[in-house]
This record gives structure tokens, sequence and C-alpha cells, in this order.
């Protein structure tokens, strides 16, 4: 039986006129999240950090999948039916690499690779990830600040029943098809965040809709970020990437079950547990709240299903109301009052 946890101290919160959202993200799920709070926000209102534990070289490139996803998708230029690369897609460049005999299980469309070219490029004359990203961010016209999670490398491995695999060779190549036994992050303990944290002086944190073993905690691996998030004097909210006892993307349901876990929202409410305040469930999931805040984390109800850009807008205004709704509680001693959210 899980123990209610102590609900963040009050008095830590601070009051803040200005929003400023930090976000955490993967990449297909968390880069839907961050398009829609992009959308609301201003540039100066908006940092969204990226996980890098998937990044890898490919054919002589560096390629960053998660960070890629999240600047097309902030960008207004990724592809929405197949969730990952650019719109209006070509595949010339896969198509010469079969006839050559080369690896083609990890494709690389032709706009796709433009990206991974100039950063292999720039990173060979001794620009930093945060740099080239940040390059590659006024490139495609995004003004709001997109970061890796950082400069050096940090790399997810998992222990499967099929050995010691890197990420992409178990998730691309053997298509997460490999029971998980464990996941490490190579170089973490040893890693630091692309800047100065006390650079950021959030409102509000918001954990995306991401993978949480995969994606966000490569980046709660790092000690910066660990050290950030204990410092903290704003609320944390994460929004469940489990609706209706499945993964809307990739293998987050799937890695539940090998780890003994129930494919449910409380099991990401249990597993952010020493970070969140609050957890924003679908609504096909409403009968789990009393059970997440049981635990002594406070859930709001909306649409988490983001199909088009109304619906990425409307989840991120709800998601920002929800974390005002936690500051004002924790200044004035009141419950926090739960968005009213519209359901398409």
């Amino acid at each position: 039986m899980s123990t209610p946890r102590s609900p963040a101290a009050p008095t830590n919160f601070v009051s803040k006129d200005a929003t400023h959202v930090v976000a955490l993200s993967g990449g297909v799920g968390g880069a839907k999240l961050a398009r829609g709070l992009a959308r609301v926000l201003d540039a100066s209102e908006l940092t969204v950090v990226c996980n890098t534990g998937d990044d890898f070289e490919h054919l002589g490139l560096h390629i960053s999948p998660d960070l890629d996803s999240v600047l097309y998708a902030m960008a207004g230029v990724s592809d929405i039916v197949r969730g990952w690369g650019r719109t209006d897609e070509t595949w010339s460049f896969m198509a010469a690499i079969r006839g050559l005999g080369l690896p083609d299980w990890f494709n690389l469309g032709d706009r796709d690779l433009a990206t991974h070219v100039w950063r292999q490029a720039e990173l060979a004359n001794g620009a930093t990830l945060s740099e080239i990203t940040s390059g590659l961010a006024m490139r495609f016209g995004l003004a709001h600040r997109l970061l890796p999670m950082s400069d050096s490398a940090v790399r997810t491995r998992l222990d499967t029943d099929a050995g010691l695999l890197d990420f992409q060779d178990y998730f691309v190549r053997r298509r997460a098809g490999p029971r998980v036994l464990r996941v490490q992050f190579d170089g973490a303990s040893q890693a630091r965040a692309p800047l100065a944290l006390a650079e950021l002086a959030p409102s509000l944190i918001v954990i995306c809709p991401s993978n949480p073993y995969l994606s966000i905690d490569p980046i709660l691996a790092i000690p910066d970020w660990q050290q950030w998030l204990r410092q903290r004097r704003c609320p944390v909210v994460a929004v469940s990437p489990i609706v209706a006892g499945d993964a809307i993307k990739g293998c987050a349901a799937k890695m539940m079950r090998e780890f003994g876990q129930p494919v449910a929202p409380i099991t990401v409410a249990k597993h952010y547990r020493d970070h969140l305040d609050g957890l924003m469930i679908d609504a096909l999931d409403a009968a789990q709240r009393g059970d997440i805040e049981a635990l002594g984390v406070r859930c709001a109800v909306a649409q988490t299903v983001m199909r088009d850009d109304a619906d990425r807008e409307t989840l991120a205004a709800a998601v920002i109301a929800f974390g005002h709704s936690l500051a004002r509680a924790a200044a004035t001693g009141q419950p926090a009052a739960t968005p009213r959210v519209q359901l398409r």
C-alpha cells in the first residue's frame, strides 16, 4: 500500500506576476503539448527542455530525434501523420542508402537530413548542442527557447532479455520487442545542464505527456536538474501519457506491464510523486482521480488526446490554469480550483 506523501510546502511557492513555463519533454507526445504551449504563450514565457538520451551517431551524423521532433512541432513543420520527421518529406536519400546496401533501419528523410548534416558540421566546428539548437530554432522561425537537457553526451541503454541495448537499437531496429528489465543513463552523473539554472525562474514546471522511463527520467538523472527541481519555488504539473489503459504513442504501457505496474495514470503519479504537485488525466480515466489525490497529488481532468492544434491549445491552456490554481492555493491556503475545460 502506498503512503500518501506530504504535498509541497505551500510557503515554498513564490507568487509571480509574470508567466514563465518550463516544460520537460520527450519526442512525439511531448512535442504536441510543446506546440500547444508555444501557441498560447509568448516567446519570453516558455522554455522547453528536451531529452537527448535518445541521441546517437548514425552514418557519421549526430541524430537528436526528440529535439528535432519538438523543434519541428513547435515550428509547425512536423509530419502530423507519422508523428515524427518533417512534413512534405521525400526519401531519395534512403533509397540511395538501400541501393548501396548500407544500414536502412533508421529513416532519414531528405528534408530532415539537412538538419543532421548542419548539426554535425557545427559540432565539428566546436559548437555546443545548445548553441546548435538555438541556431536551428532561429532558422525555423521559432522564437521560444528550446534547450537540450545537456551539452554533454547522455545515452539511454536498456537491460533487456536480449541483452544490453542502445535505445535506438531497442526502439527502432527491434521495434521495442525485447522485454525491458532495467534502464540506465550512461554519462548522466557527469552531465551538466546547458545553462546556469538560476536563469530559469519558472512560475510553473510542466512534465509533458512523454514516456516517464525513456523521455523524462534521462533529464531527471542529471544532477543539475535534480537539484533544480528540489529547490523549485513553483508547482510541477504532469500530463499523463496513459489514457484508458494504453499509451497514446510509444512503449510506455508495455514497460509498465514489464515492471509489474498497472497501465494507468496512478502509475505516472507514483513515478513522479517526489516532484509532483498536480497530474492532469484524460476524461476517460476520471474515475481514478480520487486514488491519485490520495497520494497527495492534486488531479485535474481534461481531454488530453491532442488530434489537432485546437486540442493542443486547449490542453496547454488547461495545464497552465491548473498550475496557477495550485500556486494560488498554496499562497492562500485555500483548495486548488479545478480548471473548467471544454471536452471536444
